[in-house]
């Protein structure tokens, strides 16, 4: 009985105890922010339940040794490929897209898991081959391992969850020890297919965007937010237009210490949409206002410090890969989801970690969360 014991001495409390404030001040911002919509009340209960699990997922994967993922690294791709690819056939269409499975009780959002599978995945692959890294084309085959995912991720649409999977692969990449040059020539390549892109994108401006055409892969819904963030036009009131100057006004609105809890006016007269999910900061902002905004990042930042550290004291490179992609993760998200509300990004779909609503995203949070525990509780030899 002494063996569990010595495990377990090692589980970071003050991670676990970080997620479960921004979890708990998410399940309360829920119940504001639907401010009083019947149709919308069962989210709450919905979203404890989907915390309990969370957390009960949390501590099984911690039991669990996180290198039993590594030998389960092929399994695993095949999932995330096969589940992404089925979507496309019995998927559930919501917001113009199919990016569900509805399962009677609940929808479950398979690219939200895909996240938190392709970091074991690639990190099981960097890891294995970081000794050749120097070769390029050992990066070239990283890059085709989540290329695939990523692309049936795109055609769903869901363009913003694809790219978070390029820029963790990015991070894992650049964390195994890749050459500069290596990734030189990828940017390079990025950047000259943008350069070929940039005439038919300025044609599409002045005629097929008007006509609501969509533009090569990308449906006219996504174009619109593009162009409302790059070109706003203050006579328009509408579409993302209006979610963006609604949440401009309920950050302002809130000023140093918020109106208070259910009492923002933009959120409790229902000006601020989707402000369950990805407007959930604004609304944030406006209750508790600048001072409450600040010691929510303050917080994000913390657990996202303590993934960091796992990473720092992590045994091996694959422990070590995985708890920086999580850190990653929350941190891309985290930050693009502020930026969308304050207006320094075009609006997507991506949810601000553990407060958005959203049973998928939440549970994928908390699986990545488990997973630091799982290299914490592992990070020295131990003693039998």
């Amino acid at each position: 009985m002494q063996f569990p014991t010595r495990v377990w001495r090692h589980f970071d409390v003050l991670l676990l105890a970080g997620a479960a404030v921004l979890t708990i001040a998410g399940v309360a911002m829920i119940r504001s922010a639907i401010g009083g919509n019947e149709n919308l009340a069962e989210l709450v209960p919905r979203q404890a339940i989907y915390a309990v699990i969370g957390f009960a997922v949390v501590l099984i994967v911690a039991a669990i040794d996180y290198r039993m993922w590594s030998g389960l690294a092929r399994p695993l791709y095949l999932f995330t490929v096969g589940i992404l690819a089925l979507i496309q056939i019995a998927g559930f269409v919501g917001f113009g897209a199919a990016r569900w499975f509805n399962v009677g009780i609940a929808t479950i959002q398979p690219s939200e898991l895909a996240k938190i599978l392709m970091i074991l995945v690639m990190a099981e692959y960097f890891s294995h081959n970081q000794t050749d890294l120097q070769r390029f084309s050992t990066v070239v085959r990283g890059l085709v391992l989540v290329g695939v995912p990523v692309f049936l991720i795109f055609i769903q649409p869901d363009l913003s969850t694809a790219i978070v999977l390029l820029v963790i692969w990015f991070a894992q990449v650049w964390a195994a020890g890749v050459r500069i040059r290596h990734l030189g020539f990828l940017v390079a390549i990025a950047l000259l297919m943008a350069l070929i892109v940039l005439p038919f994108m300025a044609r599409y401006f002045v005629s097929g965007y008007v006509n609501g055409e969509d533009f090569l892969f990308l449906q006219h819904y996504q174009m619109e937010r593009l162009v409302t963030f790059l070109l706003p036009d203050p006579n328009v009131q509408h579409g993302a237009s209006y979610n963006v100057n609604q949440a401009l006004i309920a950050i302002g609105s809130g000023g140093l210490f918020g109106e208070g809890y259910g009492h923002g006016t933009q959120v409790q007269l229902r000006f601020l949409k989707v402000r369950h999910t990805d407007f959930i900061f604004s609304a944030m902002s406006e209750e508790f206002g600048f001072t409450g905004a600040v010691i929510f990042l303050i917080i994000l930042m913390f657990v996202i410090s303590r993934c960091l550290r796992a990473a720092r004291f992590a045994r091996d490179t694959y422990g070590a890969l995985i708890c920086y992609s999580v850190s990653i993760l929350l941190l891309f998200q985290g930050a693009f989801n502020v930026g969308m509300n304050l207006n320094m990004f075009p609006v997507s779909g991506l949810p601000l970690p553990f407060l958005s609503y959203g049973g998928s995203s939440l549970l994928a949070s908390l699986f990545g969360v488990g997973l630091v525990e799982s290299v914490n509780l592992r990070h020295k030899q131990i003693e039998l």
